[in-house]
C-alpha cells in the first residue's frame, strides 16, 4: 500500500443521493423545520470516544496491536482484523499513523470536528427520534477516527458505530476523498448527519430481492431518504439530498416533466442495470432529461412518491412504512400525479 497516497475509490451502491437544476423547487421547509412527531422524545445516551489521538501515537507494531486489543469491536468490524492478515494490518496502521500528510488531515479533523458535546448532541438529538419510531433501537458504541479514507466513511451495525470524520472535512481539507465535485458536496461536516440517518434506514426498509426495476429502485431511495428527514427534521432537503439549491429550486418547478419523463420512456418497470444507473444511480447529471438535471434524480422522485403515500394515509407509521416492500402499491396508493 502506498501510505503516501491514501486516498481511496470509494464504491457506492445506486441507492444514495445528488443534484439538479432545471428553474423553483418543493423540498420541505426551506426555513425553519418540518413537523416533528418525535419532538417530545426521550433522550437516549450517548457516549462517542475518539480515536483519533490514540492513533496517532502509534510508532510501532506493539503499539498498533495493543490498539486493536484496546479497542477489538473496532478492529473486528471496522479494519477487518483477522489472524492470518494481523502483521500487516499493524504496519499498515503504523504507517498511517506516522504519515505526515494524514497527520495533517487529523489536525483538519479536529479543527472540523472540535467538540465531542456538540457532535454527541447531534448524535442523540436523532437517535432519539430513531428510538420514538422504533422502540427496539437501541444506540451502538461510538467511536470517531480517520482512516485516510481508505475505509468506509461511516460503519454502523447494533454493535458499533464508527464515523470516519476526516471524509468530512470539507473542501479546505488538504486531501479529499477520491470522488468527483458533484459527490464531494455531501462530504462536509453538515452532510454527516443525513449520511448517518441513511445508513440507520437501511436496517429498517425492507425490499423484496427480487424487485430490481426502476420503481423499485426510486421507491426504495425515497424510503430512505423520508426516514432521513424525519429523524432530522430541520436539515433541508437540499442538505439530505446533496444538492445545490437550484438544482432543488428546478426540480420543484419541473416536477411533472421530470416524472413525465419516466413514463413516456417506459422507465419505471425497466430492470436494465444501465438505465437504473443513469437515473438512480451516482452521475453528475442527466441529460437524457435536461442538461441541468442532476444525478440521481430518480431517488427524489421517489422521496415525493413516499410523502404523497405518507399524505394520502397519514395514519401509516414510519415502521410500517419501512416495512412495506411493495413498490408498485406504494405508488398506487399514493396517486402520485404532478402537473406538467
Amino acid at each position: 500500500m502506498n501510505t503516501n497516497n491514501f486516498a481511496w475509490r470509494r464504491w457506492l451502491p445506486i441507492f444514495l443521493g445528488a443534484g439538479l437544476s432545471l428553474g423553483g423547487c418543493k423540498s420541505g421547509p426551506a426555513e425553519g423545520c418540518r413537523p416533528d412527531a418525535a419532538e417530545d422524545a426521550a433522550a437516549v445516551s450517548v457516549q462517542i470516544q475518539r480515536l483519533e489521538p490514540a492513533f496517532f501515537q502509534l510508532k510501532t507494531p506493539a503499539q498498533a496491536q495493543q490498539f486493536m486489543d484496546a479497542n477489538p469491536a473496532f478492529a473486528r468490524y471496522y479494519l477487518q482484523r483477522q489472524p492470518a492478515t494481523e502483521k500487516e494490518l499493524e504496519g499498515t496502521l503504523v504507517q498511517l499513523a506516522t504519515n505526515p500528510a494524514l497527520q495533517q488531515v487529523g489536525r483538519e479533523t479536529a479543527a472540523a470536528f472540535p467538540d465531542s458535546a456538540a457532535l454527541r448532541h447531534d448524535l442523540g438529538e436523532m437517535f432519539r427520534r430513531v428510538h420514538y419510531y422504533f422502540p427496539d433501537f437501541r444506540v451502538p458504541p461510538t467511536v470517531t477516527y480517520v482512516s485516510g479514507f481508505l475505509a468506509k466513511d461511516i460503519y454502523v451495525n447494533d454493535s458499533l458505530l464508527v464515523m470516519s470524520l476526516d471524509w468530512f472535512i470539507g473542501p479546505k481539507a488538504s486531501k479529499r476523498p477520491d470522488l468527483p465535485q458533484y459527490m464531494l458536496r455531501r462530504y462536509t461536516p453538515a452532510g454527516l448527519m443525513p449520511v448517518l440517518a441513511q445508513d440507520v434506514a437501511s436496517k429498517y426498509n425492507k425490499h423484496e430481492l427480487t424487485a430490481n426495476s426502476m420503481l423499485d429502485a426510486m421507491v426504495h431511495a425515497g424510503k430512505s431518504l423520508y426516514f432521513a428527514s424525519l429523524v432530522l427534521p430541520c436539515t433541508p432537503d437540499s442538505v439530505l439530498m446533496g444538492y445545490t439549491r437550484r438544482e432543488m429550486l428546478g426540480l420543484d418547478a419541473n416536477e411533472g416533466r421530470v416524472w413525465a419523463h419516466f413514463l413516456e420512456k417506459n422507465l419505471l418497470y425497466t430492470t436494465t442495470p444501465f438505465l437504473l444507473q443513469k437515473y438512480v444511480g451516482e452521475r453528475p447529471n442527466v441529460p437524457e432529461i435536461d442538461k441541468t438535471c442532476p444525478g440521481r434524480v430518480g431517488q427524489w422522485v421517489g422521496l415525493q412518491i413516499i410523502r404523497k403515500y405518507v399524505a394520502e394515509h397519514p395514519d401509516v407509521t414510519l415502521g410500517r412504512l419501512m416495512s412495506e416492500k411493495n413498490a408498485q402499491r406504494i405508488l398506487n396508493d399514493s396517486h402520485y400525479r404532478p402537473k406538467r
